[in-house]
């Protein structure tokens, strides 16, 4: 990847919002001459990009270029809550960032900060705060080239590699950084941290969001009650897997489960 080209961009943010939508929301089908990126922290949506077809959910990125034809829906038993940004390049549109359309579970808890204060500058709007605007944006576009950058650098390192594999088998044991440093034959407090510089998240916030991925599933299966799932994914706490659940989805467990 040419990283030189992205750092002399300067981006005009003419929209960014908050978006908790109805049921009914749709983006029309048209040819966009803007940029746009949604943050999804609840619900869930659809969309069309170039006949490109992707589901987000809570957690995910989607990043439709400048220049794409695409149209969107939010899933109406589960509607879309998210931060959505408008913009361009005030140089060199055609520039589009190398992400992926669909970038899965990258919302970490510092993208979640920074998004928060960025709805705070936008919303006061006190003097000058477009400078703010394009230095928090920039700050969050930082944060997304290192996480893509450190996931495409992951099958590198064997040892996490080796972690998520065992994490995707074994979610539902009892599982920490002692347990993985025994795997790994690494001290757990360097493991902690070399964890979190490849894959740009806590070994913890990795662990839950598999185990809430996997609970959504079976609450939408039905068949099993909010306890019993809270037990197969590997919480003993019931109101922690509902607090960790509302926090990773958007919305509690019990929502998804009266949904059937």
């Amino acid at each position: 990847m040419d990283l030189e080209i992205y750092e002399h961009l300067n981006p005009n943010i003419f929209l960014f919002v908050e978006r908790k939508d109805t049921p009914d929301w749709k983006l029309e089908k048209r040819q966009s001459g803007f940029h746009e990126l949604y943050f999804l922290v609840g619900g869930k949506s659809v969309y069309h990009v170039n006949e490109e077809i992707i589901s987000a959910q809570a957690g995910d990125i989607v990043y439709i270029p400048g220049g794409s034809v695409r149209y969107a829906y939010t899933i109406s038993h589960s509607p879309m809550h998210a931060y959505v940004f408008n913009f361009h390049w005030l140089s060199d549109n055609h520039v589009s960032l190398p992400f992926e359309l669909l970038m899965k579970n990258k919302i970490t808890d510092e993208l979640a900060g920074c998004l928060k204060e960025m709805s705070h500058i936008w919303t006061k709007q006190k003097p000058f705060y477009r400078i703010r605007v394009r230095s928090q944006f920039l700050l969050i576009l930082y944060q997304l080239f290192n996480l893509n950058f450190q996931n495409s650098q992951i099958h590198e390192d064997s040892r996490v590699k080796k972690i998520m594999d065992y994490v995707s088998e074994h979610y539902s044991e009892n599982l920490d950084l002692d347990v993985m440093a025994r795997l790994t034959h690494l001290h757990p407090v360097y493991l902690g941290k070399l964890f979190k510089k490849k894959t740009g998240t806590t070994f913890k916030e990795y662990l839950n969001r598999v185990r809430v991925g996997h609970a959504e599933k079976l609450l939408l299966a039905g068949g099993f009650t909010v306890s019993e799932v809270a037990e197969k994914c590997g919480f003993s706490d019931i109101s922690y897997f509902s607090k960790v659940f509302k926090k990773t989805k958007g919305c509690s467990p019990s929502f998804v489960s009266k949904k059937l």
